[in-house]
């Protein structure tokens, strides 16, 4: 994987790897948002002091929430609905569409066609409980000719 990544980074050879170690998001509710995260996203909800983060494998959302008072932050804090997140599905949009009507989450937009990490995709976009804007991202698999 890191190898794939530093691909995109440039077209010379780095001379240090920096790859996203994670990322920050704000909730409003744990136990609804750990919920959604867990059945919707299939991320294992992971104590952390007060509050929980949330792990897909390699990849970790730190999240900040009620009861917390974390530091340091940005300038300008993220707010519960203020994040605009895009997660890698590995099926198709359409099973990205089945599975969110599954959990009764509406499609927002979508499928369409977009440009993430590893090129041409196509997307849905949902929301989570607070109102960040989320985005599952199929990518199709290289022609085997």
């Amino acid at each position: 994987m890191a190898a794939l990544d530093l691909a995109f980074a440039s077209d010379r050879a780095p001379e240090r790897a920096v790859v996203l170690d994670h990322c920050v998001i704000s909730v409003s509710d744990w136990a609804r948002s750990n919920a959604f995260y867990r059945d919707v996203l299939g991320a294992t909800v992971v104590p952390q002091g007060q509050g929980f983060a949330y792990r897909f494998g390699a990849q970790r959302l730190n999240v900040h929430g009620p009861g917390l008072d974390p530091a340091p932050v940005a300038k300008v804090p993220v707010v519960p609905g203020g994040s605009d997140l895009c997660f890698r599905w590995t099926g198709t949009a359409a099973d990205a569409a089945a599975h969110l009507a599954d959990h009764d989450v509406p499609v927002e937009l979508g499928p369409t066609s977009r440009t993430g990490a590893y090129g041409a995709g196509t997307s849905v976009y949902f929301r989570d409980p607070d109102g960040s804007l989320l985005e599952f991202i199929t990518y199709s698999p290289p022609d085997e000719g």
